[in-house]
């Protein structure tokens, strides 16, 4: 690896990711030992990283984008939708196309986290390059999430018919090694753009992390209907606008 590489540019946010897979990997393991206990406290931890990421998506990332690159905006709109359409590949040509095999039911999710997952890895090396506080203000939402990401992988498997092992080596590849992966491989050449387009790029993943914030982790919040999931998404709020005012 170029000793260009080898600084603080390149290994905090592979460090980050790192985390990330460790939560994930954790939220796998706790969900085969206490199942139980995972299943009833995930959405608390769903409603905080959309509050989490919601908000500082909107507050920081959203507006720093806008600074360094007058196309952001576009992007932001980009990175939205390209997740939404991919979604939506996947349950109107995947998931209804192939409904004959068991395995789908938990093939088809997983490949689906997979995939956002190595996006989550290119995220942070976006973040991170732009500077430290943004990178660690998307990381916080981010890593928060992965943990019940974790648990939802590994019970989709076992629901479509994989054994215990089996759902837990696929989950831990899927769910977990993708995001340092994604890191690993952005890293290099997200470090030598130009600025604008950082910024530009930096708006892209914003809209991938409103897009999950509002569009996958809240609709969960909102069909469990737990008791303190709202206050536990506002406590995301609040966690994310203290750390945006610490800034300024």
């Amino acid at each position: 690896m170029p000793s260009s590489l080898l600084n603080d540019r390149f290994w905090i946010p592979l460090g980050a990711s790192m985390l990330a897979a460790s939560v994930t990997s954790a939220g796998i393991f706790a969900i085969r030992r206490f199942e139980a206990w995972g299943k009833q406290n995930t959405i608390y931890f769903i409603s905080f990283a959309a509050g989490v990421l919601i908000s500082a998506s909107f507050l920081h990332i959203v507006p720093k984008s806008i600074t360094m690159a007058t196309r952001a905006p576009a992007y932001l709109l980009a990175g939205f939708f390209g997740l939404h359409l991919f979604n939506r590949f996947l349950n109107s040509y995947i998931c209804e196309r192939r409904p004959e095999g068991q395995y789908v039911i938990g093939l088809v999710p997983m490949l689906g986290i997979a995939l956002h997952s190595f996006v989550d890895g290119i995220v942070y090396s976006i973040t991170f390059t732009v500077s430290f506080f943004t990178g660690a203000l998307a990381a916080i939402g981010m890593v928060l999430h992965e943990f019940p990401e974790g648990i939802i992988t590994y019970l989709l498997l076992v629901r479509g018919g994989f054994t215990e092992k089996q759902s837990l080596i696929l989950a831990l590849l899927a769910a977990a090694f993708t995001t340092p992966f994604g890191t690993l491989l952005s890293q290099p050449l997200i470090s030598r753009i130009s600025p604008s387009f950082l910024g530009s790029l930096l708006g892209l993943s914003a809209g991938a992390l409103i897009y999950v914030g509002a569009t996958h982790l809240l609709p969960q919040a909102e069909r469990e209907q737990k008791r303190y999931s709202v206050l536990a998404f506002l406590a995301g709020v609040a966690v994310a606008v203290l750390i945006v005012l610490s800034e300024s």
